[in-house]
């Protein structure tokens, strides 16, 4: 076990860590959701900062039992550096320099979104490049080519809403719980995903997307019906949300396997925990990888994954190592 990495990932509200081994595999993945942003409708980056603080070390001493290793054993730590909320983000990078520090070992700086393309290098059934992938989740929605392990080429990306910020702003108008894209898609299955037509944005050129209109489109159904109707239409609202937002996101993966002319595709992201979205991506005819949905949403393994095909820091860097928020992918 003398390759093992451990890894940290606080980029929003989810305190993880995992160990995995030198071939890829996982010896744990410890994830402890903080549940306490339900009642604000969304996170609150001060609190994930400081909730942050009080989970990170027994999440990461959880991990580190769970692997029935201690840090001895550990000879790199792999921290996600960004994007993500900022002090969330410095919580994780601090904890990592502190053991680097002290154990004197390597450090791998990785990048989230990076982290959510190697969710599909993971053992016991890695998916090896080239393939088109699909990310989509609260923060983010693109279209990366991987051609090798270690990066990846922007095919596309959202031009305003991530794809998971329009499933929780939906929830929202439709009255569910935060996190929304879980309450909606159970809302969802009970109602008819024909019962109205929200737009795909399909006119958006190239691989970007665009979510606004569906947003705006399911805002202005709701008041156009009234409250009471609206309620008693409340699952064929969900239904054929869910719906748009699944077809804009397939139709995009299609069209860059096709201008791509490569026949693999993977997802990555919290979205890509939708059933129909996992379903309607197996169904595309082409080669595809869907990760186990506890390695899609927010993880530590991911970060693990990725770090095993990424140089470890310098001494002089990794003392000095920085996180950067969203946006700002370096």
């Amino acid at each position: 076990m003398s390759g093992a990495i451990l890894a940290i990932e606080s980029s929003c509200d989810d305190s993880c860590a995992a160990v995995l081994a030198a071939d890829g595999s996982i010896l744990s993945n410890i994830i402890s959701s903080q549940g306490i942003h339900d009642r604000y409708g969304g996170v609150v980056p001060e609190i994930a900062a400081r909730h942050h603080l009080t989970l990170l070390t027994p999440t990461i001493e959880t991990a580190l039992d769970q692997a029935n290793l201690t840090l001895e054993a550990i000879k790199r730590v792999a921290v996600t550096q960004g994007p993500g909320l900022i002090g969330a983000l410095l919580v994780g990078v601090g904890h990592a320099k502190a053991i680097v520090a002290a154990r004197g070992i390597g450090l791998v700086a990785v990048d989230h979104l990076q982290g959510h393309v190697a969710a599909n290098f993971i053992s016991p059934d890695p998916f090896e490049p080239p393939f088109v992938c699909l990310i989509a989740s609260g923060g983010h929605t693109l279209l990366a080519r991987v051609d090798d392990h270690s990066s990846y080429s922007l095919l596309g990306e959202t031009l305003d809403d991530a794809a998971g910020e329009a499933f929780d702003k939906g929830a929202r108008m439709l009255g569910l719980p935060f996190p929304g894209g879980p309450a909606l898609e159970k809302l969802a299955a009970t109602g008819d995903s024909s019962a109205f037509d929200f737009p795909t944005a399909r006119n958006v050129k190239g691989l970007d997307f665009s979510f606004a209109g569906v947003k705006t489109a399911l805002l202005y159904a709701i008041r156009d019906l009234g409250e009471d109707e609206a309620k008693r239409q409340r699952a064929n609202l969900a239904a054929s949300y869910q719906q748009a937002i699944v077809d804009a996101l397939v139709d995009r993966l299609t069209r860059a396997l096709e201008l791509s002319g490569i026949d693999r595709a993977a997802i990555g992201g919290g979205v890509a925990a939708n059933g129909p979205l996992r379903e309607r991506v197996s169904e595309l005819g082409a080669t595809t990888h869907i990760p186990a949905r506890n390695l899609c949403t927010d993880n530590a393994a991911m970060i693990a994954s990725a770090a095993r095909f990424l140089p470890d820091c310098s001494a002089a860097a990794a003392l000095a190592l920085d996180a950067y928020p969203s946006g700002a992918r370096r």
